[in-house]
């Protein structure tokens, strides 16, 4: 009886991760096979005249206790090639310094100062909307981005030429700001990863990008409207895309607009990261799994996409752990799995290898592998911590004020 239990346990958990290497891998395939990037007809990256901006951006920065990088931010997003008069920066400032504010307001940017009894990014991005309401408005696309976010210099035009193509919500490609430790390249792989599958891939095969939560750009007045009717702690953007896909709306993977984010370079930053991201995994994917249901049946692919199968699939970390447990221990067990584990995690191999950029794979790579184990023990460790992590706003301290991976600066890819 015992052994028989046995064979259907490892029955059961051999199917969810050939699921889940099934489903990382033919988007992963289709990203490197079938993308086709739409590029913008002439921007100031490709050394052009850039085509004429017709849209009014709001680029709304919500900031939390970020003195330390914002001015090294408001620099950058006042040195973009896009006319200043079409767009407005806006900096919501939640726990600042009275110097630092008093800095921002000698700058070309609007201070929101804000303050909650309990902080969050969606409290702060609605309390922003109602504030520019009230100073008349008039923006075409809103622009969200995180206080460490530096953008390349064409990015609002790449974002105002994919709303010209039709666009109506879009996700820039976010990449490392810094490579600077193991656990800031580790933290890098996993951007670029999630950015060719979950992004590129899915835009390939037809489905909706899923978004980041920075880097996103939206109709002003579409995204004005769902926000006010969110009030998540964490992962706000899981629901916001949601919203948009359930309105038949498709989100667009802009490969070529950077937005360049700061990297942990700590292992306790690392787990705090993971606990946020594990958390809100489980908490929507329990409350959207019947919504999506519905979704399904009415032919709406990509909103059970984002609801469901991006959610029920087992995180990389922990594939790279179980699957080469339970080949071994099928081995000792003498069950028959043992063979077909180890070919998944030859599939699964593949499909990382096809979404990690070759520039990545270098000396300080291989070193940084070296810190798996430790990263996987940390994310191991957060399990135990799913349901407090999602009402709980974890705030991530940023110290980088300039970009520094040589993969793009050696690219003349300038964050100005």
């Amino acid at each position: 009886m015992g052994y028989f239990i046995i064979k259907i346990l490892y029955r059961i958990v051999f199917l969810y991760c050939a699921f889940s290497v099934a489903y990382l891998l033919v988007l992963s395939v289709w990203g490197r096979l079938f993308y086709r990037s739409r590029r913008p007809a002439a921007g100031s990256a490709a050394g052009n005249t850039p085509s004429p901006a017709s849209r009014r951006i709001a680029l709304l920065v919500p900031a939390y206790k970020e003195d330390g990088i914002i001015l090294s931010t408001v620099k950058n997003l006042l040195s973009l090639d896009y006319p200043r008069e079409r767009f407005d920066i806006f900096i919501i400032a939640d726990g600042f310094k009275p110097e630092t504010l008093d800095t921002l307001r000698g700058l070309q940017v609007h201070v929101l100062e804000v303050s909650f009894e309990k902080s969050t990014k969606t409290k702060s991005l609605n309390e922003a909307f109602r504030r520019i309401g009230e100073m008349g408005g008039g923006y075409d696309v809103a622009l969200i981005c995180d206080a460490d976010n530096l953008l390349a210099k064409d990015f609002l035009f790449r974002i105002d030429q994919a709303f010209n193509a039709g666009a109506r919500a879009v996700q820039g490609r976010r990449v490392a700001k810094n490579l600077d430790t193991p656990f800031a390249i580790l933290d890098a792989c996993s951007e670029a990863i999630n950015n060719h599958i979950f992004r590129k891939g899915s835009n390939a095969i037809g489905l909706s990008s899923a978004v980041i939560g920075s880097g996103m750009a939206f109709e002003y007045d579409m995204v004005r409207e769902i926000l006010s009717r969110i009030d998540a702690v964490g992962g706000f953007d899981k629901i916001l895309q949601l919203e948009i896909v359930r309105r038949g709306i498709s989100i667009r993977y802009l490969e070529d607009a950077l937005v360049f984010d700061e990297k942990v370079s700590t292992s306790q930053a690392f787990q705090q990261q993971r606990k946020r991201w594990v958390s809100s995994q489980y908490v929507y994917f329990k409350r959207f799994f019947l919504p999506a249901c519905g979704q399904l049946l009415k032919g709406n692919v990509s909103y059970f996409n984002l609801a469901v199968l991006c959610n029920v699939v087992l995180p990389r970390a922990f594939l790279l752990l179980v699957l080469p447990l339970f080949a071994m221990s099928s081995f000792f067990m003498g069950t028959n799995w043992g063979l077909a584990a180890t070919g998944l995690w030859v599939l699964y191999m593949l499909a990382l290898t096809l979404a990690l950029p070759a520039g990545l794979i270098n000396g300080d790579f291989w070193r940084a592998v070296l810190r798996l184990p430790k990263a996987i023990g940390l994310m191991l460790g957060t399990l135990f911590q799913v349901k407090k992590s999602n009402k709980t706003f974890i705030h991530t301290v940023h110290t980088k004020t300039e970009v520094t991976n040589y993969l793009f600066t050696e690219n003349k890819h300038k964050n100005g």
